[in-house]
């Protein structure tokens, strides 16, 4: 029988110490024999106002330490059932963002050389399109489901092509989404044009702003994203700041009127069933999250999407 990697427990180890990475599971040097693995994307190059991403991965870890691998809610615990490990973090090039997301990519398209779902810790907004350049090799053009107050979808930034607010219009110009199965929730606040969200619209992508969302549940939502997502593959990208600021203030690019954490949960619960090939968390920014909140939140998010993950309910749906 095989023998899965668990979290080191509150009490085998305090919380306070053990591991310094996520959930306090094993590290491992490569993807080699893991379903899963988390992934380190340190950098805040790409923001375009208050930086700090770059140690976003660290505390999401640091925050991890309290949650415990059973989920009440599912009655799963993901570490039953598949092979998850921290394999720590990309060394992306603090000086050039060109590089940076170069380095994104290799990584990435190395990881992707074994079975493996990676579920990124970030980190900037940037690091998304580098990773859907390289599940495009694998899979071709994925689905997307974008959680995000922004639709990141700009032409330039300060004149350049690649930053934090560019990533989708670059990945729809190259190729890498299937746009038709692609939706961006949490969308809000003031722009420059109608552009900034009817864009993506006019690409065939489904936007669903902030207003949209206010004073309901949003598993009915998630009911429509799964029919429209079908079979193939999905890449779930979750930037922190679709939240609304009372919830997580440490980020970059704050916006009121965002989503509730109630609402976070339904969304990544509703892509059970998804065939999800990665993941991602982005945008928390630490010196602005003078209690930890924001960064506790992540951690949480990122363990909820390890419990959504197809093998996980495939093999949990064969043991029952």
């Amino acid at each position: 029988m095989t023998e899965y990697n668990q979290p080191l427990g509150g009490n085998d180890m305090p919380r306070f110490a053990g591991p310094g990475t996520m959930m306090r599971l094993p590290a491992a040097q490569s993807a080699a024999g893991l379903d899963a693995c988390f992934v380190g994307i340190p950098m805040d190059i790409g923001t375009s106002h208050r930086a700090g991403t770059r140690f976003g991965p660290r505390q999401i870890r640091a925050e991890s330490v309290m949650i415990r691998p059973y989920n009440m809610w599912s009655r799963i615990s993901p570490f039953d059932h598949i092979q998850i490990a921290d394999v720590g973090d990309i060394a992306t090039n603090p000086f050039d963002l060109k590089k940076s997301v170069a380095l994104i990519e290799q990584t990435y398209t190395e990881l992707l050389k074994h079975p493996v779902i990676p579920l990124g810790l970030g980190g900037d907004h940037t690091l998304t399109l580098p990773i859907l350049r390289a599940m495009a090799k694998k899979h071709g053009p994925v689905g997307l489901v974008h959680v995000d107050a922004h639709a990141d979808i700009n032409e330039h930034m300060f004149g350049e092509e690649i930053a934090h607010g560019t990533p989708f219009r670059r990945a729809v110009e190259e190729g890498l989404l299937d746009c038709k199965r692609c939706i961006q929730i949490g969308l809000r606040a003031t722009g420059y044009s109608d552009d900034d969200f009817d864009w993506p619209r006019k690409q065939g992508m489904r936007v669903v702003q902030a207003e949209e969302c206010w004073h309901q549940s949003l598993t009915p939502l998630m009911a429509e994203v799964r029919s429209q997502m079908g079979q193939g593959p999905v890449y779930l990208t979750y930037d922190i700041d679709s939240l609304d600021p009372a919830y997580a203030p440490g980020t970059g690019t704050i916006e009121i009127g965002g989503l509730t954490t109630v609402q976070a949960l339904e969304i990544i619960r509703g892509c059970a069933g998804l065939n999800l090939v990665g993941c991602d968390l982005v945008e928390v920014s630490p010196p602005y999250d003078t209690s930890g909140s924001t960064a506790v939140i992540a951690a949480n998010l990122l363990y909820e999407m390890l419990c959504v993950l197809p093998q996980v309910l495939d093999r949990a749906d064969s043991r029952a």
